[in-house]
């Protein structure tokens, strides 16, 4: 049987990739190709200190027939959006509504299948201003990544996030990685709210950054979305009603009791453990490995995600 990158085997992936580097530990660092640490190795050898249990309060869950979707909120980015988002859940806005786009190589996408008769809004908002950047001032703990990127001066991780910023406008942005989660909006920048939410499934568009709100990503259930099948409809959406893929409960996490939460932990972005699995990603080593890229581009990292039992 041939393979493709073994390596991945030992991935423990949230969906959406991230990317936070400095330098490879001495303790690896002069290894000669065929020994270096592949990402499992460094997970395994990792300490509990490296790891961080996500926020109730800026995760939400999205139950599907197949399970649950997973999503962390970055506040940091868009404070309005996933105030607004949190609002949708506490209204059980989602609940009984769809997924009513799956587009090959693009996204996946839920909200209200009925435009001719939409669900009313409680206390959220319908749309809100646009928070395509926010402040550099505002975003925590970024984390640079030096290798050459073609969308932005700068690139890396901002509290785990992939992100991208700009020192001369003082702005920062998301990126449109694989499993980041944006809002659905019309022409006008102003006319999404977090009602329509869309997760990438394809290869990332980063030509999307700074053109839609992004307000977080996909920590666990990828493959529930990932897999879906393809809307025969313009741009994907599902041109029958019952291939819609209903929305049991849409919920912020601190609002599910306790024993029925998913306990993940996500690997810190700032710690010398995750700079060495992107120097895993940037330079494989194995015996399959025949010559190392020597480089990797922000959304070419995975973060490593586990389940805590």
């Amino acid at each position: 049987m041939h393979v493709i990158d073994p390596n991945n085997k030992a991935r423990l992936l949230a969906g959406a990739a991230a990317v936070a580097f400095l330098t490879l530990p001495a303790a690896h660092a002069a290894k000669p190709l065929a020994e270096k640490p592949t990402v499992g190795d460094l997970v395994k050898a990792s300490k509990p200190s490296d790891w961080r249990q996500l926020e109730p309060d800026n995760t939400v869950y999205m139950d599907l027939p197949g399970g649950r979707v997973v999503i962390e909120l970055a506040p940091d980015f868009a404070p309005n959006h996933v105030a607004n988002i949190k609002a949708l859940a506490r209204d059980n806005y989602f609940d009984g509504l769809a997924v009513i786009r799956s587009q090959d190589n693009w996204v996946a996408q839920w909200g209200d299948p009925d435009e001719k008769n939409p669900r009313p809004f409680k206390t959220a908002k319908a749309t809100l201003k646009a928070e395509f950047t926010a402040p550099m001032k505002n975003v925590k703990h970024f984390t640079r990544l030096p290798d050459v990127d073609g969308y932005a001066p700068q690139v890396g991780h901002s509290n785990g996030f992939p992100s991208a910023r700009d020192p001369k406008t003082g702005q920062a942005w998301l990126a449109h990685c694989y499993g980041m989660v944006g809002v659905g909006r019309d022409t006008d920048a102003d006319s999404g709210g977090g009602s329509s939410l869309y997760a990438v499934t394809g290869h990332a568009p980063r030509h999307l950054d700074r053109n839609i709100t992004v307000v977080g990503r996909v920590v666990s259930g990828m493959p529930l979305l990932a897999s879906l099948p393809r809307g025969a409809g313009a741009m994907g959406f599902y041109d029958k009603p019952e291939l819609n893929v209903p929305i049991g409960a849409f919920k912020v996490a601190a609002d599910v009791p306790e024993a029925e939460r998913s306990k993940f932990e996500v690997m810190r972005t700032e710690t010398a453990t995750y700079k060495a699995v992107v120097e895993a990603q940037r330079n494989r080593g194995g015996p399959w490995t025949k010559v190392a890229a020597g480089h990797v581009e922000l959304c070419n990292v995975p973060i490593p995600v586990r389940e805590v039992k």
